[in-house]
């Protein structure tokens, strides 16, 4: 089963149905470092989104969808 989630125009790959509940948990997640500037344990915002974008997966789909990378 492969199923879409849209965020900013962008289709994000669900390959499980938990997947959507975990897509919109990153996305609460990355907006809050946003909007409290907090990226520790890294030391800059670059820094994070660097390790996050490494890990790959539905973190690295949301960063691209909220055009992070």
């Amino acid at each position: 089963m492969t199923d879409y989630f849209e965020l900013n125009g962008r289709q994000i790959i669900l390959k499980a149905s938990s997947d959507r509940v975990v897509v919109e948990r990153v996305v609460r997640h990355i907006q809050r470092r946003i909007d409290e500037d907090d990226w520790r344990p890294y030391r800059s915002q670059a820094d994070a989104l660097r390790a996050w974008t490494r890990l790959g997966g539905i973190r690295a789909q949301v960063l691209e969808a909220l055009n992070l990378v």
